[in-house]
């Protein structure tokens, strides 16, 4: 059996239109997964917070069990979703600091002083309990307020592909 010259377009046009709905969905990922990434900086003050106050209640959690549970007896699924989601912060803090460990030895390994300088931006903006503006990072390193945020876009691609792994990794 032989395809027309028409048939032959057709299937064409429908495998490049598949192929591009597909290139889509990959970018769409893959802008999710940078976007995750920049969420998790913008916040990761607060999460420490955060999970500094959850460490101390965990502790005094186990001691007052049995009070909280004579409490809300009716609400025990509610409490131990509560607790399973305070964990996962805490676990969720701690694989992001494994992976800026990580970032910050493969920046400062690079040898490339803009790489440095990226690990330096992340850290002052996002990372140090005294948060440094961007306009601050610009004087300190001598370079446009722009750069910043470029730096900041540039680090964040790396950090996505560590904390994402391949799928955060872009192939062309």
């Amino acid at each position: 059996m032989t395809l027309s010259e028409e048939h032959v377009q057709v299937i064409a046009a429908e495998a490049i239109k598949a192929y591009q709905q597909q290139e889509k969905e990959n970018q769409r990922a893959r802008d999710k997964r940078l976007h995750n990434t920049k969420l998790l900086l913008k916040n990761y003050r607060s999460f420490v917070r955060h999970c500094d106050n959850i460490k101390l209640e965990l502790d005094n959690q186990d001691e007052e069990e049995e009070d909280i549970y004579r409490i809300i007896h009716s609400n025990e699924v509610a409490v131990e979703a509560i607790k399973r989601s305070k964990r996962r912060t805490i676990a969720m803090i701690r694989f992001i600091d494994q992976m800026l460990v990580v970032y910050k030895t493969l920046s400062q390994s690079s040898g490339k002083e803009e790489e440095a300088r990226r690990y330096d931006i992340i850290e002052k903006m996002y990372i140090d309990s005294k948060k440094v503006s961007a306009e601050q990072i610009a004087e300190c390193h001598n370079i446009e307020t722009r750069t910043v945020y470029r730096d900041v876009n540039k680090a964040c691609e790396t950090l996505a592909t560590l904390m994402f792994g391949v799928d955060a990794v872009r192939l062309k």
